[in-house]
């Protein structure tokens, strides 16, 4: 039996995803033939099937991926002297994803197939909570450092965090003059009055 280079499987799987990402991109989950995946990859079907079983397999590792590196800024973020500066910086780095054409239909074709398909559904709610639980985690460490607000309701400010980036997903796709790179000093300013214990609110 051969014997797998981890590297080269690992690498593959990306080209997949990236592949997968395209497509979905373009005509969405439901109208995407993996017949079509293989053509962007660049591959047989056979060697498609080997990393991922069904289409549901390759929406689900894009779903995951997206968690594994939402999870390491978390981590690197909450190793900073300035967490509200790392809170921003997050939020920032969420308006540059949105202002990414193919992510930014990626995020809203999950958020529908997540509505559709349970499993997908179940994933996503898993990502999101713990997203959801590190950016928390984050504040109450800025509070206890005197760097944002201690008398917030962490669990209420999460929420409406999220709201906000999940709303400029939709912005962004609703309205072709919203840019949402040039929001970023907009969000900032409102997570400044938001947060900052020195801002009278």
């Amino acid at each position: 039996m051969r014997k797998v280079d981890p590297e080269k499987y690992e690498a593959k799987k990306r080209q997949i995803l990236d592949a997968a990402v395209t497509c979905f991109a373009k005509s969405g989950f439901h109208k995407t033939t993996t017949a079509e995946i293989c053509a962007e990859a660049q591959m047989s079907p056979g060697n498609l099937f080997h990393y991922f079983k069904t289409k549901n397999a390759i929406i689900e590792a894009i779903v995951e991926r997206d968690r594994h590196e939402t999870a390491e800024f978390h981590e690197k973020a909450g190793q900073a002297e300035d967490l509200f500066e790392e809170i921003c910086k997050l939020m920032e780095e969420r308006l540059i994803k949105v202002a990414e054409p193919i992510y930014r239909q990626i995020g809203i074709e999950i958020l529908a197939e997540a509505m559709r398909n349970p499993a997908i559904g179940r994933l996503a709610a898993r990502c999101d909570a713990e997203a959801n639980a590190a950016l928390i985690d984050l504040l109450k460490k800025a509070a206890a450092r005197g760097q944002i607000d201690a008398s917030l309701d962490m669990n209420k400010l999460v929420t409406w965090i999220a709201a906000m980036i999940d709303g400029a997903f939709g912005r962004a796709a609703l309205d072709p003059h919203f840019d949402p790179i040039d929001q970023g000093p907009a969000l900032r300013e409102i997570l400044t009055r938001l947060l900052k214990p020195t801002v009278k609110r």
